[in-house]
């Protein structure tokens, strides 16, 4: 069956996801060159959206072939990156989630 809407969700919400981690690894930086508290919190939890982009990126990648354990990983992606730096995943986030829904909702040719 024809995935490419899970395809190109996926793809884009890695990639905003990705723009997302690095605006959260700036705040971070820039938070503890000026010494602010938890500023070192806001870096490591920006690392950790890196990591659900990219595995979002990887689910985008696979979901053609094998679109249930994609569809898995686009939500696992979704939700730890919203759960990691919140407000700045949003967007990503609602991406991935919606691509989740569809390689696990969606039947394929018989």
């Amino acid at each position: 069956m024809n995935r490419t809407t899970e395809f190109v969700l996926g793809l884009i919400g890695g990639i905003f996801g990705l723009i997302s981690s690095v605006f959260a690894l700036f705040v971070g930086g820039v938070g503890q060159v000026f010494e602010v508290e938890d500023a070192g919190e806001v870096s490591g939890l920006g690392w950790a959206a890196v990591v659900f982009s990219i595995l979002g990126i990887v689910a985008a990648a696979v979901v053609k072939n094998k679109p249930k354990p994609a569809g898995i990983i686009f939500l696992i992606s979704g939700i730890g990156g919203i759960i990691s730096v919140s407000a700045a995943y949003i967007l990503p986030g609602i991406l991935l989630i919606i691509a989740g829904i569809l390689s696990l909702v969606r039947k394929g040719k018989e």
